[in-house]
């Protein structure tokens, strides 16, 4: 699949609001969307106050990763175009231009533990909930570059 990096535009909200559905919906432990008009808005608002960046083909985004600063607050690949190393080019994106990156993930995600695990995070604390939408246990993961020696 011929992708390109792209930097989100307000009006990619509704396909990232849809590939976010996506998961949600084929995840059994993650609380359902109950509104996608919810979602668009946020997503609208991710994409105005952080760095939201795609991979697109002619059709669309099918990938994206939105950070502030160093703190990672989402990365999701479509459906049809995980397996691909999409959420993987992403991330090195998003490692080329930062020295350090963080992010919260729910315990339960194992996907997304083994996922990071494998891209040199690793957890450094651990807590209830209290912070995500859903109220899940979570995990705080972090990445630090290693220095040339």
């Amino acid at each position: 699949m011929k992708v390109a990096l792209a930097p989100a535009r307000p009006w990619d909200a509704r396909p990232l609001a849809r590939i976010l559905g996506a998961w949600s919906r084929e995840t059994p432990w993650m609380e359902q969307p109950l509104d996608t008009a919810e979602d668009r808005l946020a997503l609208c608002r991710l994409i105005r106050e952080s760095d939201v960046v795609t991979l697109r083909t002619w059709r669309g985004p099918v990938a994206f990763l939105a950070r502030r600063d160093t703190e990672i607050h989402a990365l999701y690949v479509a459906p049809g175009a995980r397996g691909q190393g999409l959420g993987k080019r992403l991330l090195d994106e998003a490692k080329a231009r930062s020295d350090r990156l963080t992010l919260w993930t729910t315990q339960a995600n194992d996907g997304a533990r083994r996922f990071y695990a494998r891209e040199g995070f690793h957890a450094v604390r651990l807590g209830r909930g209290e912070g995500n939408d859903a109220e899940l246990p979570d995990m705080r993961l972090a990445w630090q570059r290693e220095e040339a020696g």
